[in-house]
């Protein structure tokens, strides 16, 4: 690096560090040190021009990459013609070509039975704010169901839709009411589909009747909740009662749509229609975007007046979502998603069987959502957070970012781009397997 390394105009880590610390609020994620200077496609490169292997993107933003080619041209081209007007002050083209594209993909992924319309916001926990206020506007009823190791955004009602209390909930309450948490499928901790469901039922015996549901929110594969896939017997279930007792069905794809699931969207898997479906993150290759997608008799039946957003639909982040989409399709990366995540998986079960015996628990995936359980001498039951963040640290140390999930922070994940090329994704391997010698060898 240059003899001006530690200035302001060529910043270390470690200066990095101290003025973030100095500017910005402790409670701000902030676990590993990097401060990121460039990137491109799969790769990193930090404020002292060290490398990183990106098996993170953003935590799941960047499955077309880090600027990609496409996106970034096409986010340039509407800079020069429209930054901003609010949708509900003069109205442009890309958001409307942008609803049109993704309400066939959802009329497709739902089976193709039901007409679907759009609107935009900007994040995640935006979009899950305004699918339940319109859930209990169109059903006129106040409760809401999510599920125990769900994570559905920090706002407050997103929160109080969380189903894990720390650091999400804790100390921020009270959180608004009427939400209630069911247990989540998941074969590996005993929890069969047949036994969720009937706990399930068990909440509308105890604590609310299914009379008073608006909506019942699911992740069909939890993010946060350590990339557990709800099986499609469960959906299925799920989709049954919510025909019978007038419920809207929401699927929360923030983190798993656009072919991250060897998909567009994961719920396509299960042969389930949603009523809305709510999806944020990948949309725009790193632009803030968000949007509701719901079956138009739905939405239509909302007044006028009734939604809205000042920034919701920017016109950039728009144009780099077709980009987005565009590059989806060409490219194949619905089925690089799986070819990613097999290549991924293997590996992880070489470890599984070696050095990793014992230590590696399940290791699971749908599409390039992969995952591994750590835990203490094979119990699923004993989640081993430390051997987690001990591989996590290492593998950064050596130059490959990824994340931790789960309760108990016992999961590491994977959000490979799309985009990595074989070699790319071999050498993360290779380096994350490094790790877990340093570590438990």
């Amino acid at each position: 690096m240059s003899d001006k390394a530690g200035s302001n105009e060529y910043p270390t880590n470690e200066l990095m560090v101290a003025r973030r610390n100095a500017a910005c609020p402790s409670g701000l994620p902030s676990k590993s040190g990097i401060y990121a200077a460039k990137a491109q496609g799969a790769e990193m490169w930090d404020v002292e021009g060290k490398r990183y292997i990106d098996f993170i993107a953003g935590i799941g933003v960047l499955n077309v990459g880090h600027n990609h080619p496409r996106v970034m041209a096409a986010a340039r081209e509407q800079m020069e013609k429209v930054v901003h007007t609010c949708f509900g002050v003069a109205q442009y083209e890309p958001y409307i070509e942008l609803a049109e594209r993704l309400n066939d993909l959802v009329r497709h992924a739902g089976g193709g039975k039901s007409d679907y319309k759009t609107m935009f916001m900007n994040t995640g926990s935006e979009a899950t704010e305004h699918v339940c206020k319109f859930a209990r506007r169109i059903t006129g009823r106040p409760g809401l169901i999510s599920f125990e190791g769900s994570f559905h955004g920090r706002t407050l009602l997103a929160t109080a839709l969380t189903g894990k209390a720390r650091p999400y909930k804790e100390g921020f309450g009270p959180l608004p009411g009427d939400v209630y948490h069911a247990p989540y499928p998941h074969e590996y901790k005993g929890m069969s589909s047949q036994g969720a469901l009937n706990c399930l039922k068990h909440i509308f015996e105890t604590s609310i009747a299914p009379s008073d549901v608006a909506a019942i929110l699911i992740e069909p594969v939890q993010g946060e909740g350590g990339f557990v896939p709800a099986p499609r017997a469960f959906l299925q279930g799920l989709r049954k009662i919510c025909d019978e007792h007038g419920i809207m069905f929401i699927a929360d794809e923030v983190q798993t749509g656009f072919a991250r699931t060897g998909t567009m969207f994961a719920i396509e898997q299960s042969g389930v229609e949603p009523d809305f479906l709510v999806c944020a993150k990948s949309i725009a290759g790193g632009f803030p975007l968000s949007a509701v997608i719901g079956k138009a008799d739905l939405f239509d039946s909302i007044a006028p007046g009734g939604m809205g957003s000042t920034y919701g639909g920017n016109p950039v982040a728009c144009a780099a979502a077709l980009a987005v989409l565009d590059v989806i399709e060409e490219d194949g990366l619905i089925q690089r998603a799986e070819e990613i995540g097999a290549k991924v998986e293997a590996r992880w079960n070489e470890l599984a069987q070696g050095v990793g015996k014992g230590t590696f628990g399940d290791v699971r995936r749908v599409g390039a959502m992969a995952a591994v359980e750590m835990v203490v001498d094979g119990d699923p039951m004993k989640p081993n957070a430390e051997a987690a963040a001990k591989i996590q640290g290492r593998a950064r140390e050596l130059g490959l970012i990824t994340l931790t999930a789960g309760k108990k922070a016992q999961v590491i994940r994977t959000h490979v781009p799309l985009v990595a090329s074989d070699a790319l994704i071999d050498e993360g391997l290779d380096i994350f397997a490094q790790a877990t010698k340093d570590v438990l060898g």
